[in-house]
């Protein structure tokens, strides 16, 4: 009886699992469903550049807002591939509205799973048009089975990580910070 009954509970548990990793781990962090995007994102040691600049732009207030916000947010990785200084040169409060402009060029409105932004590729005939906060269109599309983001400047960025879910949206890591 002792063992049929080890049996059920591991059954259990392992029907339970599938529930609880439901969210991707991003940066060797957790994602809970029942924080914030800026509640997740201080968790994520791939995302502290994004988090920093996030603070220096004055977002933190509004991502951790009621929303909902889809957030294409790039890794430090990206935000390294920028020329060496820019980084610096935008958290500076001079340049606090270019550092802003860019941040919200990486947020849509609404909260768009991958299966959301693929149907409106299909729709679109292969591209979506989204329009970001910043008020400049970012266009996705897919390359095989990767979804890909085209800034206004023809910039690719790839999603290496889908439907990172949040109490006020959804997050999509992406690999290359994207400019409006």
């Amino acid at each position: 009886m002792k063992k049929l009954t080890l049996l059920a509970a591991l059954a259990i548990s392992a029907t339970a699992v599938p529930a609880i990793a439901k969210n991707p781990m991003v940066g060797g962090a957790a994602m809970y469903p029942t924080k914030t995007i800026v509640e997740n994102a201080v968790n994520s040691k791939d995302h502290t550049t994004l988090v920093a600049a996030v603070k220096a732009a004055g977002l933190v207030q509004t991502l951790s807002g009621p929303g909902p916000f889809t957030v294409f947010a790039p890794t430090n990785a990206a935000f390294a591939k920028l020329p060496t200084g820019t980084v610096d040169t935008l958290v500076k409060p001079e340049n606090k509205g270019t550092l802003t402009s860019i941040l919200t060029y990486h947020v849509v409105a609404g909260r768009m799973t991958s299966a959301d932004i693929a149907k409106a590729i299909k729709a679109g005939h292969g591209k979506a048009v989204l329009t970001t906060v910043q008020g400049e269109p970012l266009t996705a599309s897919m390359m095989g089975s990767k979804l890909m983001l085209t800034d206004a400047k023809g910039g690719m960025s790839t999603v290496t990580i889908a439907n990172v879910m949040q109490s006020n949206g959804v997050i999509h890591v992406v690999d290359t910070v994207l400019m409006p």
